[in-house]
């Protein structure tokens, strides 16, 4: 799944005139904040001559976290700690940001992702065998372990957090 980065630009001025003209700007083609505010000026052009000056507005935008932008503001840092990565570290990024730890870095996500599966039991299943504990069950007893419901005290307990999202079961750790 490509996440693209992008903002619909326009202006309070058209707003408060009755207009929603404006344009759409791809962070990833600009690169950095010179270049995006030199596309605002281009879109808004015939407004800046007439005006001197444009107040832009952040009408919408997509796949970025809230907490790089608002209806006025970008920050600067969005170029670095988001339009940079690659899509697979803005999809977990994203994921956790969302449902984790709002104020979250991509290595606190990558430090606390412990990976996709197909249900809450499976990541316990795979916990109970990467952690060696299934070799401590004599084989016969194995089909006792009922992994649906350590995978529940898990979540209950702290241990983990689990997040499904497109499908997947997404599990992150609680240090």
């Amino acid at each position: 799944m490509a996440l693209t980065p992008r903002i619909y630009i326009s202006t309070y001025n058209a707003y408060n005139s009755g207009s929603l003209h404006g344009a759409w700007i791809d962070l990833e083609e600009c690169g950095d904040a010179e270049t995006f505010w030199a596309k605002i000026h281009e879109v808004h052009a015939k407004e800046l001559a007439e005006r001197g000056e444009i107040e832009p507005m952040f009408q919408d935008w997509e796949d970025i976290p809230d907490r790089f932008i608002s209806e006025s503001s970008l920050s600067t840092d969005v170029w670095d700690e988001w339009v940079a990565l690659d899509d697979d570290d803005r999809e977990l990024l994203e994921v956790y940001l969302d449902h984790i730890d709002q104020s979250g870095t991509l290595e606190q996500a990558q430090e606390a992702f412990a990976g996709k599966f197909s249900s809450e039991a499976d990541w316990a299943e795979q916990f109970w065998e990467d952690a060696g504990y299934i070799s401590e069950v004599p084989e016969n007893l194995r089909f006792y372990i009922d992994y649906e419901k350590y995978a529940r005290d898990c979540r209950l307990n702290g241990d983990v957090n689990f997040v499904e999202h497109e499908g997947d079961v997404w599990v992150f750790n609680n240090h």
